[in-house]
């Protein structure tokens, strides 16, 4: 049987989390925009996580043992979709990228030591973190990530360079994808190391300037130059750091289109609102044709997204195969994320184009939603391949479409 009921401990998260972000992140938004300064916007985030943390918002990601609330992937799903309608509030429930998908990483691969040191001021909310993986030389490529990492002794010596390394500038350390054998065939021959910032060598060259926004840290370039670390750095298994970042990408994908559908339901809300109190040539923008036509376009965008989303979070807790599903949602949410915005902007001419509302804003980051973990193009690439590999087992393509009924 399917059941499209959310469990009763689910309806309640959605619904405190919702009220937390209409009564306190959202009048928070205008003490944090773009042009404030990192130190006001400290102070802000902190208040907003104060004020998380009293109301039992704090960590639903993480395990209770480790001050969460435990939800798994369907429960995050709901939780990050009423997140997305402001890009402070899985901030301040520090469930945000890259931090949450760095504590889902550590808690999955992390010895004891490594979890005290690294997850426990994560979970505390004490640090922040960054996931080094993105190279130039390698665009989508993972095959050509080219930062090396040589034994010497029982240490590691890391060079190379790293690029467009989302929250680096400030993170108080980094998981570094590094070839450790280059014998090794392809996948095989990359690790991951912890590498803590003040390291030398570690060298973050500057915060790359953006046409959206981002969170803390920025996106950053980053040279690391002969950076020694210990045995104790070495992340999981040697040769296992591709696996590990593809496992740590996939959920990660999902959450950012979870977030997604938070910002094209704002931009709807925002849309609809304005259909109804606009008149033009004395009538409503809402009796008129064409902008029903956007407004059914939208809602059909959302409803799609949202079912594509609960699909492939009840995968990834079922423990089955996610990866197909998740890039598709990937390509269909970051596209119907910027089509829903677009149309909202257009129902509201100059405002919408102007800062006085979000949507400008919303417009400048859905851009950037096709490009980063993973291009769209490279995700069609894969679901594509998948579709031909169903096709020539003679079972028909079904099982590369979402193998539902």
């Amino acid at each position: 049987m399917i059941d499209f009921e959310l469990p009763e401990d689910v309806k309640d998260i959605q619904r405190r989390v919702a009220a937390f972000v209409n009564t306190v992140v959202l009048p928070a938004e205008a003490e944090a925009g773009e042009h404030t300064t990192a130190e006001e916007f400290d102070r802000v985030l902190e208040g907003l996580r104060d004020e998380a943390r009293a109301s039992g918002l704090f960590n639903p990601h993480l395990p209770p043992e480790w001050g969460g609330l435990g939800l798994g992937a369907l429960g995050m799903a709901i939780v990050s979709q009423e997140c997305g309608v402001s890009g402070l509030a899985s901030l301040a429930l520090n469930a945000m990228a890259p931090d949450e998908g760095n504590m889902h990483l550590l808690l999955e691969t992390a010895n004891p030591e490594q979890l005290e040191k690294y997850l426990r001021p994560l979970a505390e909310g004490r640090a922040r973190s960054c996931f080094a993986m993105t190279e130039q030389i390698a665009g989508s490529d993972p095959t050509m990530l080219a930062t090396t990492a040589v034994k010497d002794g029982d240490d590691w010596i890391i060079n190379g360079e790293k690029w467009f390394i989302t929250g680096a500038n400030g993170a108080a350390f980094a998981i570094v994808v590094a070839k450790t054998d280059p014998e090794a065939e392809g996948r095989n021959s990359y690790s991951l190391f912890l590498v803590d910032d003040g390291t030398p060598g570690w060298n973050v060259i500057r915060e790359i300037p953006v046409m959206g926004t981002h969170g803390p840290g920025g996106h950053c370039e980053i040279k690391i130059e002969n950076v020694r670390v210990g045995p104790e750095a070495v992340l999981g298994e040697l040769g296992q750091g591709f696996q590990l970042s593809q496992k740590r990408l996939g959920p990660a994908r999902l959450a950012h289109a979870m977030r997604w559908i938070g910002v094209a339901q704002r931009s709807l809300d925002l849309a609809a609102e304005r259909a109804l109190t606009r008149e033009t040539f004395g009538k409503p923008l809402a009796r008129r044709q064409t902008v029903q036509n956007w407004l059914a376009d939208s809602a059909i965008d959302l409803y799609a997204s949202r079912l594509m989303v609960l699909h492939a979070a009840y995968l990834i807790e079922r423990g089955d195969d996610f990866r197909q599903e998740v890039s598709m949602n990937k390509v269909f949410i970051a596209e119907a994320l910027e089509r829903v915005v677009d149309r909202a902007i257009q129902i509201h001419g100059s405002l919408g184009y102007s800062t006085d509302l979000p949507l400008e804003r919303f417009y400048r980051d859905a851009r950037a939603a096709r490009i980063y973990d993973g291009p769209s193009e490279v995700h069609r690439m894969v679901i594509a391949r998948n579709v031909l590999k169903a096709a020539m087992s003679g079972g028909g393509t079904k099982p590369a479409t979402g193998g539902l009924a």
